[in-house]
């Protein structure tokens, strides 16, 4: 009988789900970290890349959020996000 190498007694990388809601749901990245906090941190990331890449449109006072997920779709962790100008 062969022994098994160790990576293969590892469970493998959990895959997050990274969904943005801006109205109606998009799902923007898939992918695996090693641990919660690289996931947390690249959620971080990615809502300020939207806040950036929205612009103006961003400061309508509507709220924005970004929930990651696991591969069975059970929330993680949200971002809630808005932004509004306020004459």
């Amino acid at each position: 009988m062969h022994a098994l190498p160790p990576f293969a007694l590892k469970s493998p990388m959990p895959r997050d789900f990274f969904h943005i809601y801006d109205g109606k749901p998009d799902l923007d990245l898939e992918d695996e970290f090693a641990d919660i906090y690289l996931a947390q941190s690249e959620a971080i990331r990615m809502s300020g890349e939207v806040m950036r890449d929205l612009g103006a449109k961003f400061w309508d006072g509507r709220e924005w959020r970004l929930e990651v997920t696991d591969a069975e779709d059970r929330k993680l962790y949200i971002i809630h996000f808005s932004a509004e100008e306020v004459p």
